[in-house]
């Protein structure tokens, strides 16, 4: 009796079926999400996966999520369908100068370079041919060590800016440098809100009090412990917080200590993980998230650079009451397995519906946190 064999044909369709259920799941292994520790009741999801470089976050008013980066491009990610995940990403500019802060205000996107700000009006409608932005300051210092910067426009109108210490730990007589700025939307009247800041990429304002918090990352070549990381509470202009003559509110600098005391600087609302490189941070405004969460703070964690164990790598929780930080923990982990790094949070973001954006500039993807009562 004759045996029947598969055709070609179907041996090659069966085949190829094999080929793409392996790809599928071997994939699917290598995802950041599967690997992440969540509270219960906790998901994360893809939200958009080809964001290369992906850092700050900001929100426009018909839903486009922008995106900086520092190699350059800018992004604009939009879900048409609303099924919270992204049905195409736009690449709005290439080639800037580490253009990671982005905001967005009456219908323009403000993007910060190293030394100037952008400004691209009526972006949502013209996301295929944004065209050429205007300039709205390019008056900034130019020093790539800390140049980067995060921006967002605070209650009172005005655009801030920070200008990170241009070196580990150093003095400059320009008063810019280690700071905070604001100015008008124009660019005009820029003046210093506060000093003593080694290099912030993150901050926002609380919702009820309208007071400034910001994160700051400390100076390295102390050791793996110290300094930690910063969070800050400024509620008036004029503050300092140390930089370069104390951090951490306590820690002398070897160099530079004995010109100011500790005394004399504002201390940090929370110290944070040594070297966990505290970037981007939000007050959770949504509803989404159990009553626990709400007008708390979520800090991106990029990850240690030098440490000889990695530390970081996560997104942390601040819990704040009476207008005080009384409590660090970790909300989110996993991102750094085995001592290698499958992804570095770099900035967080609140949306309409409650979820909490996750930008991850390793993987080059945008994460959903949301919730669900278990």
């Amino acid at each position: 009796m004759m045996q029947k064999t598969q055709s070609p044909s179907r041996l090659l369709l069966l085949v190829s079926v094999l080929f793409v259920l392996v790809y599928v799941v071997v994939s699917n292994a290598q995802l950041p999400t599967n690997n992440i520790t969540l509270p219960p009741g906790f998901l994360l999801s893809v939200y958009a996966d080809d964001v290369p470089g992906a850092r700050a976050l900001a929100l426009g008013s018909h839903g486009t999520v922008f995106v900086g980066s520092q190699d350059g491009n800018v992004y604009a990610i939009v879900d048409r369908d609303q099924d919270h995940t992204a049905d195409q990403t736009y690449v709005l500019a290439r080639g800037l100068n580490m253009p990671n802060g982005v905001a967005f205000r009456d219908g323009a996107l403000y993007v910060a370079e190293v030394n100037r700000i952008l400004r691209f009006d009526q972006i949502e409608e013209h996301l295929e041919n944004p065209g050429k932005p205007a300039v709205v300051t390019d008056q900034l210092p130019s020093d790539r060590w800390h140049g980067w910067k995060f921006i967002a426009f605070g209650p009172d109108g005005l655009l801030y800016v920070p200008v990170g210490g241009p070196c580990n730990v150093c003095e400059r007589d320009d008063e810019r440098y280690a700071s905070l700025l604001r100015m008008n939307p124009d660019g005009s009247h820029i003046e210093v809100f506060a000093k003593g800041i080694r290099n912030t990429v993150g901050f926002a304002w609380h919702p009820d009090t309208k007071e400034l918090w910001f994160t700051d990352n400390g100076r390295d070549m102390l050791g793996d412990d110290l300094p930690p990381d910063e969070l800050n509470h400024a509620p008036r202009a004029g503050m300092h917080f140390g930089f370069p003559y104390c951090h951490a509110g306590t820690i002398a600098d070897p160099e530079f200590g004995k010109k100011r005391g500790c005394e004399e600087l504002t201390p940090p609302a929370m110290k944070l993980g040594p070297h966990v490189a505290a970037l981007g941070m939000r007050f959770y405004t949504g509803t989404m998230f159990p009553e626990e969460y709400r007008n708390q703070i979520f800090i991106a964690e990029h990850g240690s650079w030098n440490r000889s164990t990695p530390l970081g790598y996560r997104v942390s929780l601040v819990r704040v009451a009476e207008n005080k930080a009384v409590k660090y923990e970790t909300f989110a982990e996993g991102w750094l397995q085995g001592g290698r790094a499958k992804g570095r949070p770099a900035d967080v973001l609140v949306m309409p519906d409650g979820a909490l954006l996750i930008s991850d500039d390793h993987a080059g993807m945008i994460y959903r946190m949301s919730y669900k009562q278990p």
